[in-house]
């Protein structure tokens, strides 16, 4: 006789009691890298030459002030408030090399990323600044060799005067924005003037009032103030240098610290490091609540490799139910210097994973990929704009190297995939702007007559109605430009993804409605994030009542723009004009949706979204309507049976008729 093989053990089914039996599951998957146990597996990894401090940095919010909203007021500067002839103005017996990266560390154009570690070098760090001669040594001490900090060079050339240089983008000789650097030995009441004196950019924010952040280690512990602007005798223009046959630019300005022997620190935008975002993943995922609807995987390991997390995040379902809902992409940080695509980011994730109901709408509506910091890499040594190639990510969308570029491999691949399953309605990618004021959108469509009706521009129209004194619809561009399609937003466009979206911020603040003249906090962003939420709702409410009245308003803008008569109608249209499919776009498109559109609408169901409004009914007058509809498919049965049986009783009398 034969014996059975005994079943393999497993940890991996679960049994769960439903109606007295004993229910077979498979267990839920870890999380990953989120839990004490995997802590080194999220450790930021450098390249292998590069030197690190010991210890991490760590800041307390910003404080926005104003309940939420920015009290940083935005002057426009004149460029002549400061001679910016620095040579000149030197003292030859006060200038001094202060802090200096070494140059087996400041990898240029010539070399390339050959490994990584985590904490980079690890021979002993050498001393890049200088040490004080004693206690009344009032020189300052610059340092920014650490996670996210971007210094090249301090110099002094004045008693309290200070030239600095900020290093390039790793592998290549351009990029000179971020700047992110520590400063110790300070005194109060002293009026110190801090030049930058190797930007590359023609224009800039600063010109027109945008301040740098400073923070105190001394002001948070004492008064509980984080990041805040700081600066007067602000002027950005160029200085008559060159850097790799680029014609160079200083920003300058003046102001005093608070305490004496403080460290401090100042940065362009608020930063937002790699540790950062898995400290506050780590948060979510000890939350039980939070938990349950936001599962933190890895999308793929950066070329460095470090981990690249994705978040997914629905209520959970049934797999019927579960299948038809529509997906909605985000991501962010792909062009590391723009942190504050971070802090709207985080917003977006904070509302997602709230209490509120239109969070629970959202998350029953929808299954939403998050992937939240798309170019860990070049975050972590302090780049503005590359990943560790050298390249810009957000133009290699379409690159088959998926070795070379896999953290956009990756996320074009995990797109692809989605369009396969379901509907993507909307994907957004969250970028930060440094030559514009406001919140404003590139958005991608066909070339249309102008009396067409302009889809893809209803969503930033309603997100600008929902923040009136922040988002500049004026400032939204729609035409896919030839040099764009590597960008994520017109490859995954495509696809098929006809709401498909950059959203930039500006570095500076807004100049419109009630906020005009102020600069953008964190808590500012992270409530962008909230309304960016909020539109979704709008957006895709049943009741298409606001839908109608942007497409009209839309319409009769882009009319205008033409020079045509205005003469629009009311239009009806349902939320599959703007889902996506497998296919592509197609050039030919017309009015209403695409025929690719129309035959996966035909494929999958879809699973009604209720209102807010529908929603909160009593329960009364859902329980009158459910009688109401019950007897009316009740008269409908009974209607349908009287007329088969008329039919087949007439059938009946004419084959006798015949046979007779």
């Amino acid at each position: 006789v034969s014996r059975v093989s005994p079943l393999p053990r497993t940890t991996q089914v679960v049994f769960e009691i439903q109606s007295g039996r004993a229910v077979p599951r498979l267990r839920e998957p870890r999380h990953l890298y989120g839990v004490s146990g995997h802590v080194s597996q999220t450790l930021p990894r450098w390249p292998h030459e590069w030197e690190v401090i010991p210890g991490e940095i760590q800041h307390i919010a910003s404080d926005g002030g104003g309940g939420g909203y920015s009290t940083d007021s935005i002057s426009p500067v004149k460029t002549n408030q400061v001679h910016m002839d620095r040579n000149k103005c030197s003292s030859p017996g006060h200038v001094m090399c202060l802090f200096v990266l070494n140059v087996h560390v400041c990898a240029d154009k010539d070399n390339y990323f050959l490994g990584s570690r985590v904490g980079g070098r690890r021979s002993s760090l050498t001393a890049a600044a200088v040490s004080l001669s004693g206690p009344d040594d009032i020189t300052l001490l610059f340092e920014g060799r650490f996670e996210s900090g971007n210094l090249l060079k301090a110099t002094r050339v004045g008693e309290f005067d200070y030239e600095l240089s900020l290093r390039t983008d790793l592998y290549t000789e351009k990029h000179t924005q971020w700047f992110y650097f520590r400063v110790r030995n300070t005194r109060a009441g002293v009026r110190y003037r801090f030049t930058i004196t190797n930007l590359l950019k023609v224009t800039s924010l600063y010109e027109e009032g945008q301040l740098p952040l400073f923070y105190s280690e001394e002001e948070a512990r004492i008064q509980g103030v984080g990041w805040h602007r700081v600066g007067q005798q602000v002027s950005y223009q160029r200085n008559g240098r060159h850097h790799a046959d680029q014609p160079c630019y200083s920003l300058s300005w003046t102001f005093c610290f608070p305490y004496d022997q403080d460290t401090c620190y100042l940065a362009h935008c608020f930063p937002y490091t790699y540790s950062n975002l898995w400290a506050h993943l780590s948060e979510i995922e000890r939350d039980p609540h939070r938990s349950r609807f936001c599962k933190v995987r890895t999308l793929c390991r950066s070329l460095a490799g470090n981990l690249v997390p994705v978040l997914t995040v629905t209520n959970p379902s049934h797999r019927e139910d579960r299948i038809h809902k529509p997906a909605v992409v985000l991501t962010a940080r792909i062009h590391p210097g723009e942190t504050n695509s971070s802090w709207v980011m985080r917003g977006i994730l904070n509302f997602l994973l709230g209490d509120s109901p239109d969070a629970a709408l959202l998350r029953d509506a929808f299954v939403f990929k998050l992937v939240p910091m798309l170019n860990p890499d070049g975050v972590i040594v302090g780049n503005y704009r590359c990943s560790l190639t050298g390249r810009d990510l957000n133009r290699n969308y379409k690159s088959i190297l998926r070795d070379s570029f896999p953290t956009v491999w990756a996320t074009h691949t995990m797109v692809q995939r989605l369009c396969d399953e379901r509907k993507v309605l909307l994907y957004c990618d969250l970028h930060g702007h440094s030559r514009k004021h406001n919140v404003f959108t590139y958005g991608c469509e066909n070339p249309r007559p102008a009396d067409r009706h302009p889809h893809e521009r209803v969503f930033p129209l309603m997100l600008s109605k929902n923040c009136p004194d922040m988002f500049s619809f004026g400032s939204c561009k729609f035409k896919v430009q030839r040099s764009k399609e590597g960008t994520g937003r017109v490859s995954l466009w495509r696809l098929g993804v006809l709401n498909s979206f950059t959203l930039e911020t500006s570095f500076c603040g807004s100049n419109i409605g009630k906020r005009k003249g102020t600069h953008f906090s964190t808590q500012d962003l992270e409530m962008l994030g909230a309304q960016f939420c909020d539109t979704l709702l709008d957006y895709c409410d049943p009741d298409r009542t606001k839908y109608s009245a942007c497409l009209r308003e839309l319409q009769e803008i882009m009319r205008q723009e033409a020079g045509l008569p205005i003469d629009i109608k009311p239009t009806d249209t349902s939320l599959t004009d703007h889902e996506a499919s497998t296919s592509g776009s197609n050039s030919s498109q017309t009015d209403g949706p695409p025929t690719h559109l129309q035959a996966f609408d035909k494929m999958t169901s879809r699973k009604k979204l209720k209102s807010k409004k529908e929603r909160n009914r009593s329960p009364l007058v859902r329980a009158r309507e459910r009688e109401e509809n019950g007897v009316s498919i009740i008269i409908g049965m009974f209607v349908s049976f009287s007329l088969s049986i008329w039919t087949t009783l007439s059938d009946l009398s004419l084959r006798i008729s015949f046979l007779c």
